[in-house]
C-alpha cells in the first residue's frame, strides 16, 4: 500500500551533441512496500515539477495508485517540514488530490521511515547505473530509454533468499491493491503570484488575461499548465484562459468586463472603419489611425467611441471637417479632432494652414502644427 520514492546520490553524465557540455542528469528511484517492485527514471534537477512529473510516470508504470506515497522532505516537495506534522507544497497537494493518493512524508532522522527506497537506490546503482557508466549518452530521453530496459532485468531477477522475482511479488501482492488510475493524468503546473491590475487583467510572460473586474486590486495566484492560465483567489479558480505566447497581447473575455465596456466588444475594426466611411474619407483615416498605430486594436476603440459621440454632438459635416484638419496638420486623435470642434476650427476650412495664423479664433485649447505633430 505504500510507494517510497527518493533521488540517488550518483548523477549520469549527459553530453550536448551541439556544444560537447556535460550536465548530470539525476536519478530518481520508487519502490514498492510488499514486493520492492522498482522504477527509476532521469531528470536533469529535483524541482517539485521532477519530483512530481517523476511519480506521475512511476504510477503510470505500475499502472495503478497506491494509497501512501512517502517521499524524504525536501524543500523543493514541502513547504514547511516537520517530524509530525509537514505541509507539503502545492503541486505535491495537486497530485494528492488528482490521484487520490496521501502523501506521508518520512520523519527527518529515523531512517526506518525509507529504509526500502534506501535499499532500492542501491540495487539501481548496481544493476542499471554501474551497467551504463560506460555509456555515453547524448540527450535525457536517450538515457532514460537506457534505464528502462534494464528496469525489466532488475525487476525479473530472482530474489537470493526469496523465492520469486520482484515482478512476481509485485503481481500476487502490489497490484491487486492499487487503485486504478485516473482518467487523465495529472497536468504537470506552475504557479506565480500576481495582482489584477486596474485594467481587470493580469500579466504573465508579456501577455495580459482578464479577469471578473469587480477583483481589480486583488492579491490572486496564477496557476500555469503546458495549455492554461487559471488566476485562482484564495485556491477558487476566479478565470481560465487557453495560453498566449503573443507578447503585447490581450485575452479578454466579454463577461469580465465592465458594463460600460462591454459595448466596445459589440465593434471591430472593419465596422467602426464602416462607419467612419459612412460619414466621409477623412473620418475614415482617423478611425483607421487608431487602428494601426495601438499595440493591439481594443486600445483604439474608445479613441473611435470619443468620435462618435463628437458626431452626435456637433453632427458628421463639422467632424468630416475636423478630421481633415487634423489629418492637415498630422494630429490625427480624438483630442486634437475634439479640440478642432470646440474652438470652431473646423469652420475655416484647410487653406489657413501655412498661412495667416494670426487670423484664427482665440480658444485656450488652439495650438499650432508644431504642437500636434509631436502628439
Amino acid at each position: 500500500e505504500r510507494l517510497f520514492v527518493d533521488y540517488a546520490g550518483q548523477t549520469v553524465p549527459v553530453v550536448d551533441a551541439s556544444t560537447g557540455e556535460i550536465r548530470r542528469a539525476q536519478v530518481f528511484v520508487a519502490v514498492l512496500g510488499a514486493s520492492n517492485y522498482t522504477y527509476a527514471c532521469a531528470t536533469w534537477q529535483q524541482t517539485a515539477a521532477d519530483w512530481v512529473g517523476a511519480i506521475i510516470a512511476t504510477l503510470t508504470f505500475i499502472k495503478g495508485v497506491p494509497k501512501l506515497l512517502v517521499p524524504d522532505q525536501p524543500r523543493a516537495l514541502i513547504a514547511n517540514p516537520d517530524a509530525y506534522e509537514p505541509v507539503t507544497g502545492r503541486l505535491m497537494q495537486e497530485l494528492g488530490e488528482h490521484y487520490g493518493v496521501a502523501v506521508l512524508p518520512a520523519r527527518p532522522g529515523r531512517p526506518q521511515d525509507k529504509a526500502k527506497v534506501e535499499v532500492g537506490v542501491q540495487v539501481v546503482e548496481r544493476w542499471i547505473l554501474a551497467r551504463i557508466r560506460h555509456r555515453r549518452f547524448f540527450s535525457l530521453v536517450e538515457l532514460n530509454r537506457a534505464i528502462v530496459q534494464l528496469l525489466d532485468d532488475l525487476n525479473q531477477r530472482p530474489f537470493k533468499k526469496l523465492p520469486g522475482c520482484r515482478a512476481v511479488a509485485f503481481a500476487a501482492l502490489d497490484a491487486p491493491a492499487l487503485k486504478p488510475l485516473p482518467a487523465t493524468p495529472m497536468a504537470l503546473a506552475q504557479f506565480k503570484p500576481a495582482r489584477v491590475n486596474i485594467d481587470y487583467h493580469v500579466a504573465f510572460e508579456g501577455h495580459y488575461y482578464s479577469v471578473p473586474h469587480q477583483h481589480v486590486g486583488a492579491a490572486v495566484e496564477l496557476r500555469i499548465t503546458a495549455g492554461t492560465l487559471e488566476v485562482l483567489l484564495r485556491r477558487q479558480r476566479i478565470a481560465a484562459h487557453a495560453l498566449s505566447h503573443l507578447v503585447g497581447g490581450f485575452t479578454t473575455v466579454a463577461e469580465h468586463m465592465p458594463a460600460s465596456h462591454r459595448a466596445h466588444r459589440q465593434w471591430t475594426p472593419a465596422k467602426l472603419i464602416g462607419w467612419g466611411e459612412r460619414i466621409g474619407a477623412a473620418t475614415a483615416g482617423v478611425v483607421r489611425w487608431q487602428m494601426e498605430h495601438r499595440t493591439h486594436p481594443e486600445q483604439g476603440y474608445r479613441a473611435c467611441l470619443g468620435l462618435m459621440r463628437l458626431a452626435r454632438e456637433y453632427g458628421d459635416e463639422r467632424l468630416e471637417a475636423a478630421c481633415a484638419r487634423a489629418q492637415s496638420i498630422r494630429a490625427p486623435h480624438y483630442r486634437s479632432v475634439k479640440s478642432i470642434l470646440a474652438s470652431g476650427l473646423d469652420r475655416w476650412g484647410t487653406s489657413l494652414l501655412g498661412g495667416d495664423t494670426a487670423s484664427m479664433p482665440a480658444h485656450d485649447n488652439v495650438r499650432g502644427p508644431s504642437y500636434y505633430g509631436h502628439h
